[in-house]
């Protein structure tokens, strides 16, 4: 008899205990996070990605005129590495939620300080840092996304575009971060180091549009230093083209292809310093 009581007190016990196993399934929207290297620091943004499966999702299920956690389950968030600069504001370096108001013809972009666990429930005007309106971008049909993507996209020195893209439509955020004078100085400070890197400042230089006198002081010292870098004559023919020196652009496109003979990147340094022999013909 005391065996079978033991028995009989061990089921719920058993139960109970596979109760409270978590039990893993696949999310219909499932969390993302993305992490993108932009300026001197990055930009992560975590969010959740609803798809439409055969709903209308913009205007219908998410309705135009109200607040949107711009995703599905917590507030969209969205973390910057350093200062940057949105519709004419400063934002500083941290971490701000995302919501916007979705319309037909306008949506409003609003970045928070305060990221409530479910989207704008709490939400409060006052601790908004930004708010801005920006007109969608309608895509074709066949270009449709599925699946709410958040994209950083278009990226430069200074610049990149932080998009929503969902159905059909698309919004762009651009961003830009002032980081001249920073890097300028980094520029300074790393020419006076053991190694020095002139390749590296003359291409930053050269692509920022910045002092290209400064830029074909750097890269001859570049080349100075390492006659046989294909890449650094790539980038001394480039600089001498918006000098206007044509025989000097010739000459260093050519020797970057002779010295590149043999490389794994032979074909692709020829193909560029093909095209721009090209265009210096052209001229």
């Amino acid at each position: 008899m005391k065996k079978l009581f033991l028995i009989f007190i061990a089921i719920p016990f058993a139960i109970s205990s596979n109760a409270q196993t978590p039990l893993k399934v696949p999310a219909l929207s499932p969390n993302a996070k993305i992490s993108q290297d932009f300026s001197l620091s990055n930009i992560e943004i975590s969010y959740g990605r609803p798809s439409s499966r055969m709903r209308r999702m913009l205007g219908g299920v998410e309705a135009f005129g109200k607040p949107w956690r711009t995703g599905a389950n917590g507030a969209t968030k969205i973390k910057f590495g350093e200062d940057v600069e949105i519709n004419n504001t400063t934002i500083k370096a941290g971490e701000y939620a995302l919501y916007t108001i979705p319309d037909k013809d306008k949506w409003e972009i609003i970045l928070n300080t305060a990221a409530t666990p479910f989207g704008p429930n709490g939400y409060d005007k006052a601790n908004d840092v930004v708010r801005f309106t920006v007109v969608p971008k309608q895509m074709p049909e066949q270009d449709m996304v599925e699946t709410f993507t958040i994209n950083i996209s278009n990226i430069t020195y200074n610049t990149c575009n932080i998009e929503l893209v969902w159905e059909a439509t698309k919004i762009i955020i651009p961003v830009t971060a002032h980081n001249q004078e920073t890097v300028k100085k980094n520029i300074d400070n790393a020419i006076n180091h053991p190694s020095i890197p002139y390749f590296q400042a003359a291409n930053y230089i050269y692509e920022s549009n910045g002092n290209i006198d400064t830029a074909k002081a750097y890269v001859d010292k570049a080349l100075k230093a390492d006659p046989t870098a294909y890449y650094i004559w790539h980038l001394k023919a480039k600089i001498e083209k918006k000098l206007g020196n044509k025989a000097a652009t010739k000459e260093a496109a050519l020797k970057s292809m002779e010295v590149a003979k043999g490389k794994p990147y032979e074909e692709e340094n020829k193909y560029n310093n093909t095209i721009l022999l090209e265009g210096l013909n052209k001229q």
